[in-house]
């Protein structure tokens, strides 16, 4: 009842601008609001843009974080303001471009602000690293993709309580990482694309209470062991050896070798301790050989993805079986028959991505004996939804029916697959699918029909199908959903979308009409119109209207207008409304034809 009591007051005080005048005028009532409850206000008015600078004064004593990322209208003014708030611990400013150096000077001298997000301001620079050494509270701050160089870099070794560093993207040198060797509180070091060396590397010794070091895209080919270290990114690095032989070996739990080129597999593993090492990322490496995997049985999550691992590399994978949660194959050599080999050796599985590989309906099976399964991802992969060729057969079973024994499944994604309306019958058994993703060309009212009955539905995706208004006129979603995504649907016009928005606000609705109107609404009625990106988004630099944002969109799939005569797209538009109300599954011949 209390957090009902809360949400109406919430809602009251952001329900516009004169609601927010109404009681902006009474600050003394907000200064002994509790701080999480003033965070939460203080976020829904930026979420509807209705927060602006001077109003955050209000906040200024019951706040202690403030996020802010990706709002690139933030400026100095806003910085001046959130500089008097005194018991600020948190600020996330990432991705405001209109922060620079000379804005940075107002939170100067701030003593409780322990956390600074200023990623990817590329305005930031030198100037404005000078600024933060007068915070020596400070105990994470991300800087990564700024101006700063490898000189400003050498000037955070005044903030000597930092335990987290992301300096991504920055210029490091192998001088400027000996420097940082006098931060002895750094657990969590980030420096992917720099420019340091096995020489700067060696350096890493120093640095006794690292647990996670990100190496990735650098010149890194080994480095001295560190016995704390336990999270390792070295993606997209040629690796010789990961560790010197030197030194007492270090108990990883993740190693991340993503895109990574390995000259030999056995000489890269041979000092790797990996009795603790849980999680495994080789996505997209260059290993065409997976014989190490049997030593390392204590993985629970492996990701080989985009790598040359095919039906022959199963029996390797099945020896770290046992304790694996969560597999990702997606994009390998995989067919129906290495699942099949896999099925009976992960009995705790509960994550399987297959997407763009070659399995086939006939895999769908081997998933039944993984009773665990709570995620599977078929995207672009051969699955029809039949059991056998004759699909045209108003007898043929469908092979989603062997998926209804995994009592656990939450999530199923088969987008980019050629699944029809009648394939998807036996999902409404599915008691615990929350989340469903679709796309085929071959969907038409009669899957909106089909899926309210699935009563956990949270999310549903039903892309570039053919739905009409009638369809979404007549659709009961279940009462959990909270996002409907019918993107590429073009034949659904926007009054049909925004009607059906009324009906049901609790739902967000993806569509690109809707994409349209929003940004045509938030231009016309925002406080912040001449600030906000919003009215900039669609606008060239000379003021005129740009590529169609919807346009863009499809350019990725195919456009489903190319299977009809303009006489036909005419009528199916405009003549959906004649459509039976009560008899949703009627529908016409030409949406019903495959092409």
């Amino acid at each position: 009842m209390d957090s009902q009591l809360v949400e109406m007051c919430m809602e009251s005080a952001t329900e516009s601008l004169d609601a927010v005048e109404a009681w902006r005028r009474q600050r003394r009532t907000l200064e002994m609001m509790p701080s999480h409850l003033a965070e939460a206000l203080l976020h829904r008015l930026l979420r509807r843009r209705l927060l602006f600078p001077s109003l955050l004064e209000v906040f200024k004593f019951c706040v202690d974080r403030i996020d802010l990322r990706g709002e690139s209208y933030v400026d100095a003014e806003w910085m001046a303001y959130i500089g008097g708030f005194e018991h600020l611990h948190s600020l996330n400013l990432s991705d405001c471009n209109k922060i620079n150096s000379s804005a940075i000077w107002a939170i100067t001298g701030m003593t409780n602000l322990k956390e600074l997000d200023l990623s990817r301001c590329s305005k930031i620079t030198d100037a404005g690293v000078r600024h933060l050494t007068t915070i020596p509270s400070l105990e994470k701050l991300w800087i990564p993709e700024t101006g700063v160089t490898a000189d400003g870099v050498i000037l955070l070794t005044s903030l000597t309580n930092l335990s987290l560093l992301d300096l991504g993207g920055l210029p490091v040198s192998d001088s400027a990482l000996c420097n940082l060797k006098v931060l002895r509180k750094l657990q969590h070091l980030d420096i992917w694309g720099s420019e340091v060396s096995n020489k700067g590397a060696s350096h890493l010794k120093w640095f006794l209470k690292l647990s996670s070091l990100n190496l990735a895209w650098t010149k890194v080919t080994m480095f001295p062991g560190l016995p704390s270290l336990a999270c390792l990114n070295m993606s997209n690095c040629t690796i010789h050896s990961i560790f010197e032989g030197e030194g007492q070996q270090a108990l990883l739990t993740k190693l991340i070798l993503s895109g990574a080129t390995i000259k030999d597999v056995s000489e890269a593993f041979l000092h790797l301790e990996t009795s603790s090492l849980s999680h495994l990322d080789l996505s997209n490496s260059s290993l065409n050989s997976f014989c190490f995997l049997p030593y390392m049985r204590m993985i629970s999550d492996l990701d080989l993805s985009g790598t040359s691992a095919g039906d022959e590399s199963v029996e390797h994978i099945a020896f770290v079986g046992q304790n694996l949660r969560h597999l990702n194959l997606s994009r390998t050599k995989l067919s129906s028959a290495g699942l099949g080999t896999l099925a009976g050796f992960v009995p705790n599985l509960e994550t399987l991505l297959l997407s763009y590989t070659a399995i086939d309906d006939s895999a769908i099976p081997f998933m039944s004996i993984m009773p665990l399964l709570k995620y599977i991802n078929m995207s672009g992969t051969n699955i029809r939804g039949i059991s056998n060729e004759m699909d045209s057969d108003p007898n043929c079973i469908s092979s989603l029916s062997g998926l209804t024994s995994l009592e656990h499944l939450e999530r199923l994604d088969l987008e980019e697959t050629r699944i029809k309306d009648s394939a998807l019958a036996p999902l409404p058994s599915f008691r615990k699918l929350s989340h469903l993703f679709l796309r085929s060309g071959s969907l038409a009212d009669t899957t909106l029909h089909q899926l309210s009955s699935i009563t956990s539905l949270v999310t549903l995706g039903i892309r570039d199908g053919v739905l009409t208004n009638t369809g979404i006129d007549v659709f009961n979603p279940p009462p959990p959903m909270k996002i409907l995504d019918l993107r590429g649907c073009w034949l659904m016009t926007e009054d049909a979308l925004l009607s059906f928005q009324q009906r049901h606000p609790q739902i967000e609705v993806r569509h690109d009409l809707l994409s349209i109107a929003l940004v045509k609404r938030l231009s016309v009625s925002s406080p912040l119109s001449q600030a906000t990106p919003w009215t900039k988004l669609y606008k060239n630099k000379k003021g005129g209207s740009s590529t169609s944002p919807l346009r863009s969109i499809r350019d990725g799939f195919l456009d489903q207008r190319l299977k009809y005569t303009n006489e036909e797209l005419l009528a199916m538009r405009f003549d959906s409304t004649s459509i039976s109300r009560d008899n949703v599954v009627q529908i016409p011949h030409e949406l019903a034809n495959d092409g």
